[in-house]
Parts: C-alpha cells; sequence; structure tokens
C-alpha cells in the first residue's frame, strides 16, 4: 500500500484532520504528523529560534509537533515517516482557500513543502457553509473527505507534472455537482483591518473579519465553489512572470 503523509494547520486533534486520515486508511499506509495547535495563517513559516518536539498520540501513527505545518512536514519526512511518503495531503481546513487565501495558508504551505521534497501533494479546504455552532458537522467532513480520496486515488496512479500542487476547495454542500479544474481567482477584502481602542484609549488593531470581495472571471476557484462544483487548482512553485521577464530585458536598462 502507498505511504500517505497527513497534515494540516488546524491542530493534531482537529475534526478535519481525523475524518481526513480516516478516509486515507481506506488507500493506503496513514502517518498524520501535525501542530499540537492551530497554526492557521502561517503561511510558509519556519520554525528557527527553538527546538521542535514530536510527540506521539495513542500509540498510534500519529504525532504533534509543536510548530508550523512545514515544520511537520520537514519533521514528519525526514525523522519520523519509516521512509519518503507516496503522498502528502493537508486537510481538512476548517474553511476555504481560495484565490489569494493561498499565500497566508499553512495548509497550502504544507502542500508546497512536500512538492519542494518532490513529493506529489495535495492541499484540501472546505469552504464555509451549513455549520453546526462553528464546527463543521462529521458529516460533512466525511463527505469532503471521500471527495480528497477519490482525487488522491487519481494522484497516485497518474502522478503531478513537475514542482505542482493541487489546492481543492470543496463546497459544503450535500449535493456537490462535480469536480472541475480550475485557476486560481482574485480575492479582495472590504474593511478587513479594524481599529479599535481599550480602556485607556490606546488604538490597537485586529486583521480580519471583512466581507471578502471578488473579481470576475472564468474557470477561477470561487466561480467553481459558487456553482457547487469542487474546485482543483494546479499550483506552480516557479512565481517568475515570464512575460515581464520578456518585456524588462527588452526595455529596461538599468
Amino acid at each position: 500500500m502507498p505511504l500517505i503523509f497527513v497534515t494540516n494547520d488546524d491542530g493534531v486533534r482537529s475534526r478535519g484532520i481525523i475524518a481526513l486520515s480516516q478516509a486515507m486508511a481506506s488507500i493506503g499506509d496513514v502517518y498524520v504528523v501535525a501542530p499540537d495547535r492551530e497554526q492557521s495563517a502561517v503561511a510558509h513559516a519556519l520554525t528557527l529560534h527553538r527546538p521542535l518536539k514530536a510527540e506521539k498520540i495513542n500509540k498510534k501513527k500519529t504525532f504533534s509537533v509543536n510548530g508550523t505545518p512545514t515544520d511537520c512536514v520537514i519533521v514528519g519526512v525526514n525523522k519520523i515517516l519509516p521512509q519518503k511518503p507516496d503522498l502528502i495531503v493537508s486537510g481538512i481546513n476548517n474553511g476555504g482557500n481560495l484565490g489569494d487565501d493561498i499565500t497566508y495558508s499553512g495548509t497550502v504551505a504544507a502542500a508546497i513543502e512536500g512538492t519542494l521534497l518532490g513529493i506529489p501533494s495535495i492541499a484540501v479546504s472546505l469552504v464555509k457553509g451549513f455549520q453546526d455552532n462553528g464546527a463543521y458537522k462529521y458529516s460533512t467532513l466525511k463527505r469532503a473527505a471521500e471527495v480528497a480520496v477519490r482525487i488522491a486515488k487519481t494522484t497516485l496512479r497518474k502522478g503531478l507534472p513537475p514542482d505542482t500542487l493541487l489546492n481543492v476547495n470543496i463546497p459544503d454542500s450535500k449535493n456537490i455537482k462535480g469536480i472541475e479544474i480550475t485557476r486560481q481567482g482574485k480575492r479582495v477584502y472590504d474593511n478587513s483591518i479594524h481599529e479599535m481602542s481599550d480602556p485607556r484609549g490606546r488604538r490597537h488593531y485586529w486583521i480580519g473579519g471583512g466581507t471578502p470581495l471578488w473579481e470576475a472571471g472564468e474557470d477561477t476557484d470561487f466561480e467553481a465553489i459558487q456553482k457547487g462544483f469542487v474546485s482543483v487548482t494546479p499550483v506552480h512553485l516557479d512565481l517568475t512572470n515570464y512575460s515581464a521577464l520578456r518585456y524588462l530585458k527588452n526595455t529596461w536598462k538599468i
């Protein structure tokens, strides 16, 4: 059976990673190495200023690390797993990672690190909708995990292009219409930084909570979710803007 490495940024005890690891066990030998607490929006951060500890949980192939999702992938691949995994799956994230969210997401960063290590990697997120007291119902997570297994099977069978990971977003719906291959959309937040004052009148700021706005465009991840489809976006590690490269070479004189 293939060796599958499961991680996330919501923490090793989150319901999303439990549902995902249980589902992946149907197609492979699963190891879980994930942060010991929530690490949302840490992006591709590495812990360099203190040592990391990995603790085994419940005598299973599950380990918690006091670090970031990227830390978990590096430690897991190099020190915990018995061999290089055939696949890394990160998630299920409690909330979508659409458009520009991928630059902040710890969930996506784990898949990026896996790709840097030459391992086919998938980031899986559940776009919020019908929730139970702020947390997804297990039936919803199970449905999302089943979709993740379908994509994982295809990835194991077909492979991925070089330096490419998959960013998967799944709508919170009982009637998912299908799976679409999409491109990254563009997201803009309105009023996402709130200015407040403490009881002594000192000013402080709270980031988040703004209303997300989307630029119109066909074949985007946001459009697929809006239509009730799963969005699968191939993300490339090479961030070079090649048209700009040609332009600068031809026109700039520094």
